[in-house]
């Protein structure tokens, strides 16, 4: 009794703009959203893994494309480890703002020790004004529990959670999907490309997306222009010549 009274409450403390019921979150192009049965499940954990450290601003950017759908306006909490922020650098203002996401739309919060970004992602996630909420972490194995926590914490406020990771990870997981990202060679010069992998996935179905940045759309599509096997040869001494 005590559990629902206190769900009623947070639905009644709910911020204009963010949905009572959850649902998906579609992404806008039909290969993934099929494979997600309609899209990523608001109300739950996703992990998003770059392929390798230099790899992160692609996952990153990823991230926040993803959180972008969440609401609008959206209202972000960015959690990350000092180290991580130390190694890889902090969001750019600059890069933000060209991004669509204002100064008001963020919060960023570092911590010292994994333990309390595990922490703080549950508290923001509790938080009725979030629409959504990214935790940056580095490499290394997470609790289960941990996991689990934030699962429930995203499940029962209907927030959306993603969980930022430099490289793949190895460990068992219960989050809803977990992606794997990195950077991808671009065939029009200033248009990001990047690949994602859905390795897993909750409602089973996996593959693999190239996407690309739109300016006009602002948020990935999928990429038209194929993808080249090798780089041609510019400097080679001897051409054959048939």
């Amino acid at each position: 009794m005590i559990d629902q009274l206190r769900q009623r409450l947070r639905a009644l403390q709910k911020a204009p703009g963010i949905e009572s019921h959850p649902g998906t979150l579609p992404f806008g192009i039909p290969a993934i959203d099929t494979m997600l049965g309609g899209g990523l499940a608001r109300g739950a954990l996703h992990e998003i893994a770059a392929t390798g450290e230099a790899h992160l601003p692609a996952a990153a950017g990823f991230a926040l494309a993803v959180a972008k759908r969440a609401a609008s306006p959206l209202r972000l909490i960015w959690i990350s480890e000092d180290m991580a922020l130390a190694e890889s650098g902090v969001p750019h203002g600059a890069g933000l703002d060209a991004f669509g996401l204002t100064p008001e739309q963020l919060v960023t919060v570092s911590t010292t020790h994994r333990r309390d970004l595990l922490w703080a992602m549950e508290e923001a996630l509790r938080c009725a004004a979030t629409t959504a909420v990214i935790g940056e972490i580095r490499a290394g194995a997470i609790d289960g529990v941990a996991i689990r926590r934030l699962s429930l914490a995203a499940a029962e406020s209907g927030t959306l959670a993603l969980l930022l990771r430099t490289q793949p990870p190895s460990d068992a997981s219960t989050a809803a999907t977990r992606w794997v990202v990195g950077a991808a060679a671009s065939t029009v010069p200033g248009i990001p490309r990047l690949v994602a992998q859905l390795v897993r996935n909750r409602r089973g179905p996996t593959g693999t997306w190239i996407l690309e940045w739109s300016d006009s759309d602002g948020q990935f599509i999928l990429a038209t222009h194929a993808q080249p096997l090798a780089a041609p040869v510019l400097d080679r001494s001897h051409r054959q010549v048939a």
